[in-house]
C-alpha cells in the first residue's frame, strides 16, 4: 500500500508543462529585451546631454529610467569611458572627464539667456558655491554676494590679477544673476521667495532660496581633492584634479587608448585623425569596428567615417547640448558664414581667413538679409560681435579651428550647406560697402 503525497508538496511538472513554460519565458524575454535596449539608451542619451540630473518635474522620467537601469549605465560608463556615475534618490551624477582638459571652446552656457560664462564669471560661480557649502539650510541672495565680496577682499591676488567685482556696478550685478540661474538651474538653489531678476534693475532687491546638499555635493567632478593639488599653473592644476595612473604594460596602454578614443567620441562634435598620436591612430584603425559597432548600438547615435576622422552624429537631437542653430538671426547667419566657408573647401583652399574677413563677409550678409533679421543687425558695427559669435559656436562644435589672428575651415565643415527659401532670399544690394574698394 503506498503512502499518500503530503498535503503541501507541489505535484512534479509534466515533461510538456515544463517545455511549455521554458517556451512562455523565452517569448517574454524575447519581447522585452527590445524594451529594456529602449530604455537603457533613452537613459544613456540623457545622460550624456545632462550630467547632473534630478528628479524634477520636467526630467521625472529620464531620472526614473536612470535609476531603473542605474546598475548597467554605471558598468557601461565605467568599462567604455572610465567615467564614474553615481545614483540616489535625490541626483543622479555622471562624472564626465574630458579626453582633452584644455579645450576651452564649450564654456558653460547660462540657460535662460543662453549666454556663455566668461572668466568672470567663473570665478564668481566657484565663490558663490563655496559660501553655499558653508551656509545653513536657507540662504538669501544678499548673503551669497556678502560671503563673495568678503572671499574676493580676504585674498589680495584677486585684485592684483585685476579681477574686481562689486554689485553696485550693472555689469556686477548682471554677472551675478547670470551665475544663480545657473546654480538654480542645476537644481543647487530654489526659489523660495523673490526672483534674482530684480537684480538687474534693483541693486535693494534679495531672494530667499533653499540649499539642495546632495544635489551640490554631487557638483565636483574630479579624481583629486583641489585642497592637494599643488601646481601653481592653471593648466598643471587642471591636469592633477583629473590625473590617473600611467599605463605600463601593452594591454594598459591599449586600454588608455580606447578610453580616449570613447570619450572623443561621446563627448567631442568630431575626432579628427589628425589629432592623434602614432600608436593612438594604430589601435583606432585596427579596432574600429567593434568600436563603432559598441559605441552605435549602446547610444542610437550615428557612426560618420570620413578620410579625416569619425563623428558620432545625434540625428534626433536628444542628446545634443550645443548644435547648429536653424532658426533666428544667428541661426540663419551661423549657415550662412558656414556655407561660405566651406564653399573654400570645396574649391580646395584650406588657408586661414582673417577674423576681419570674416567681418567684413557677416556686414555683406547683414546687408543682404537685414529685412527679415532682427533690428540690431543694422546698428554701426553690429558685424563685429555677430561675427565674434558665430566664430566661437564654430571653433566650438569643430567645425572651425581658431590659427592666431585667423580662422581656418576644418573638413567636417563641408557637410555643411544652406538651401535659400523665398522667405530668406538676400536683398538686391546696390550700395557700395565701407570696406569695398
Amino acid at each position: 500500500m503506498t503512502e499518500p503525497s503530503p498535503p503541501h508538496s507541489p505535484a512534479p511538472l509534466a515533461p510538456s508543462r515544463r517545455a511549455s513554460r521554458r517556451a512562455r519565458l523565452a517569448r517574454l524575454r524575447e519581447e522585452t529585451e527590445p524594451l529594456v535596449a529602449d530604455e537603457r539608451r533613452t537613459a544613456l542619451r540623457g545622460l550624456l546631454q545632462r550630467p547632473l540630473l534630478t528628479p524634477e518635474a520636467e526630467h521625472a522620467a529620464l531620472f526614473s529610467l536612470v535609476r531603473r537601469h542605474r546598475e548597467w549605465l554605471a558598468d557601461w560608463f565605467a568599462h567604455h569611458a572610465d567615467w564614474s556615475l553615481v545614483v540616489t534618490a535625490e541626483v543622479a551624477r555622471l562624472r564626465k572627464i574630458p579626453a582633452d582638459s584644455t579645450d576651452g571652446t564649450r564654456p558653460a552656457i547660462e540657460p535662460q539667456s543662453e549666454e556663455p560664462f566668461t572668466r568672470s564669471r567663473y570665478v564668481l560661480l566657484c565663490l558663490a558655491l563655496s559660501a553655499l557649502e558653508r551656509g545653513d539650510r536657507q540662504i538669501t541672495l544678499g548673503r551669497i554676494a556678502e560671503h563673495v565680496a568678503m572671499a574676493l577682499a580676504a585674498d589680495p591676488a584677486f585684485a592684483a590679477s585685476g579681477f574686481l567685482w562689486s554689485l553696485d556696478q550693472v555689469a556686477g550685478r548682471r554677472d551675478f544673476v547670470h551665475i544663480l540661474r545657473f546654480v538654480v538651474s542645476l537644481g543647487v538653489l530654489h526659489r523660495v521667495q523673490g526672483d534674482e531678476e530684480n537684480l538687474l534693475h534693483r541693486r535693494e532687491t534679495d531672494a530667499l532660496y533653499n540649499i539642495d546638499r546632495p544635489v551640490l555635493a554631487m557638483l565636483l567632478a574630479a579624481r583629486r581633492s583641489p585642497s592637494l593639488v599643488v601646481a601653481a599653473n592653471f593648466s598643471e592644476r587642471v591636469a592633477a584634479l583629473l590625473e590617473t595612473s600611467q599605463p605600463d604594460t601593452p594591454d594598459a596602454r591599449n586600454r588608455a587608448f580606447r578610453t580616449r578614443c570613447v570619450r572623443r567620441l561621446l563627448d567631442d562634435p568630431t575626432l579628427y585623425y589628425e589629432t592623434l598620436g602614432e600608436e593612438e591612430r594604430i589601435y583606432l584603425e585596427r579596432q574600429r569596428t567593434s568600436l563603432l559597432d559598441t559605441l552605435t548600438g549602446a547610444t542610437g547615435l550615428e557612426a560618420e567615417v570620413r578620410l579625416e576622422g569619425i563623428a558620432l552624429t545625434d540625428l534626433d537631437g536628444d542628446c545634443t547640448d550645443s548644435g547648429l542653430p536653424e532658426e533666428g538671426t544667428e541661426g540663419h547667419l551661423t549657415l550662412l558664414l558656414a556655407t561660405w566657408l566651406a564653399d573654400r573647401l570645396r574649391t580646395g583652399d584650406e588657408s586661414p581667413v582673417s577674423i576681419e574677413a570674416i567681418r567684413q563677409q557677416t556686414a555683406r550678409f547683414i546687408r543682404q538679409h537685414r529685412h527679415h533679421w532682427r533690428k540690431e543687425v543694422s546698428e554701426r558695427g553690429a558685424e563685429v560681435p555677430f561675427a565674434a559669435e558665430v566664430l566661437s559656436r564654430l571653433i566650438g562644435l569643430g567645425l572651425v579651428e581658431r590659427i592666431g589672428d585667423g580662422a581656418r575651415p576644418r573638413p567636417a565643415l563641408g557637410r555643411f550647406a544652406l538651401r535659400n527659401g523665398a522667405d530668406l532670399a538676400p536683398a538686391e544690394e546696390n550700395a557700395t560697402l565701407p570696406f569695398d574698394s
